[in-house]
């Protein structure tokens, strides 16, 4: 992606929504008085009431063309359009009452290649996340790394690790979800196993 298109993504009204909603429901609800249930749903009017309060001009409908026009589909609405909230990536505990299911045999990472080292000793962790985000294709993993540097992509042995008992969640948006996946499940760009 062009440093311009970066710019001017990064200037888009909904971008920056997105952004503040990502904030508010992923991570700093409490921060904006927003109560968020077990399974990580606000109400919308809380939620449009916090953005006032926060000075952020948020209304319904700009939230609504959020939710719709997110390419990474980061939000949910409940069926009855009364309640939203983060489909992943949350640093806050909430239960996203995803079952675990069986994996693709492999899954992808995105990083940096500046985190190659730390992966290599630690295995992919989820910082203050609650889980590791995998992808199902290395084009989506490739574009998640570029977003934090020079993008480097890893292949998971999803169904050992499966094999070896460890869950797997898909979250509502595409996103695989685990606890966390040893560098022995891991294949490193440059390993004769790529």
């Amino acid at each position: 992606m062009t440093r311009e298109r970066k710019g001017a993504e990064a200037r888009s009204p909904l971008v920056r929504l997105s952004k503040w909603m990502s904030l508010v429901l992923r991570h700093e609800p409490a921060k904006f008085g927003l109560v968020l249930d077990s399974a990580g749903w606000a109400r919308v009017d809380d939620l449009l009431a916090a953005a006032g309060r926060a000075g952020v001009p948020l209304d319904d409908a700009s939230l609504r063309r959020v939710v719709a026009e997110n390419d990474k589909r980061r939000f949910a609405l409940s069926d009855d359009g009364a309640r939203i909230r983060a489909s992943q990536g949350h640093s806050v505990a909430v239960a996203l009452g995803l079952e675990p299911v069986e994996p693709p045999a492999v899954l992808f990472h995105g990083t940096a290649t500046r985190f190659l080292d730390s992966i290599r000793r630690e295995g992919l962790i989820p910082g203050r996340r609650r889980h590791v985000h995998l992808s199902a294709d290395e084009a989506a993993a490739a574009a998640v790394g570029a977003r934090h540097g020079r993008p480097a992509v890893l292949r998971v042995d999803a169904a050992r690790m499966h094999a070896d008992g460890h869950r797997f969640y898909l979250s509502a948006n595409g996103v695989w979800l685990t606890e966390a996946a040893g560098a022995a499940y891991l294949a490193f760009p440059g390993d004769d196993a790529t």
